[in-house]
């Protein structure tokens, strides 16, 4: 018994680290497309600031801040960005937009905390619609349900920054981004719950 314990302790060994190696998400070559959000790796938690404020929804506790963004490397012909976030397990799953900005011009790479939930600056960006009508609505998630996914993705087009009518619901983007007019997209997961 001793002997097919000592046989069988390295194979453990080796699945132990495979295992652990399986779980550690490799490093993006240094010249994607990517963003991220300072002090916040990717599939971080929000806190409660972060939820969203809206007087017509029990479930948005928070102050609609907006974590901070930043992103790097985007393809040479961007004009500008659109950033989109989308929680896909909100209203039962038939999923929430709770983001719509365009026009981002693409000399700005980054935008700060809170920035989405204010009123725009001019030259940074266009407000669109989301499900409620606003530009931007923090995560309003119910009490008692698990973390749930916000994906903020962000689109690099060859759009020019004031080309698209503020107002826009992500429907209208995305069909305004059809034929090629989009160039590459990066993306970044925030979870919450109450």
């Amino acid at each position: 018994m001793k002997s097919l314990a000592r046989k069988c302790a390295p194979l453990a060994l080796v699945s132990i680290l495979v295992s652990a190696c399986a779980t550690h998400e490799p490093a993006p070559p240094p010249t994607a497309f990517r963003m991220s959000s300072p002090g916040m790796p990717d599939n971080s938690i929000l806190a409660r600031k972060n939820a969203g404020k809206f007087e017509k929804n029990p479930n948005c506790t928070g102050e609609n801040v907006s974590p901070a963004l930043e992103w790097v490397n985007p393809p040479d012909k961007t004009r500008s960005f659109v950033l989109l976030v989308d929680d896909q397990a909100g209203r039962s799953g038939l999923g929430v937009s709770h983001a719509v900005v365009y026009g981002i011009p693409a000399s700005v790479r980054s935008l700060a905390e809170g920035e989405l939930g204010a009123p725009p600056k001019a030259g940074r960006f266009v407000p669109g619609k989301n499900l409620v009508g606003m530009a931007y609505l923090g995560p309003c998630a119910p009490p008692g349900n698990a973390l749930q996914h916000y994906v903020f993705t962000l689109i690099a087009t060859d759009v020019d920054p004031g080309a698209l009518a503020p107002g826009m619901t992500k429907d209208e983007v995305l069909k305004a981004l059809q034929g090629g007019r989009a160039l590459r997209a990066a993306s970044l997961v925030f979870r919450f719950a109450q």
